[in-house]
């Protein structure tokens, strides 16, 4: 680091790594906000272009990344379907069965097994990129304002 860091600039570069929590409030506010951030203040301040594009790069990567899980659990939601309309599930002949208070809960009975997979993989896979785009984004709001550079992993760089 051969110049030295103000503080309007390690404040701006944290208030862009900051800015991405938006998203929690205003549809693509993760975008939307750094977006403006980095695009205003680019040309002034090396530090500050640094930290734009990293965080606009980690999150366009995340939801990337968000869009292949998705992707990749559509078959196994469409391979359910034909279960759910077949006519033994949600037909008519079982509301004879309304009548019967004989309760038994089996495994063999419990159809919905085979969707709960693909659902849970891919709402686990999906909390653990909420996880992930927290804590970096918290360390790289702490790390610059602290003044260092800070490169997020899993990133994959869109804008050069």
């Amino acid at each position: 680091m051969a110049t030295t860091l103000t503080k309007h600039e390690r404040n701006l570069s944290a208030i862009i790594h900051a800015s991405t929590f938006t998203k929690y409030f205003v549809p693509f506010g993760n975008f939307i906000f750094p977006l403006i951030l980095w695009t205003a203040n680019k040309k002034e301040h090396d530090f500050v272009d640094y930290n734009g594009k990293q965080a606009l790069n980690f999150q366009i990567s995340l939801l990337l990344y968000s869009i292949v899980i998705s992707l990749i659990s559509i078959p196994f939601f469409i391979g359910f379907m034909p279960d759910l309309f077949d006519g033994g599930f949600w037909g008519f002949h079982k509301l004879s069965d309304l009548n019967n208070l004989n309760i038994h809960i089996s495994s063999d009975d419990f159809r919905w097994g085979r969707f709960f997979w693909p659902a849970g993989i891919s709402g686990l896979l999906h909390a653990a990129l909420v996880v992930i785009n927290v804590v970096y984004s918290v360390l790289a709001t702490i790390r610059t304002n602290e003044g260092q550079y800070f490169q997020y992993p899993f990133t994959i760089k869109f804008i050069k």
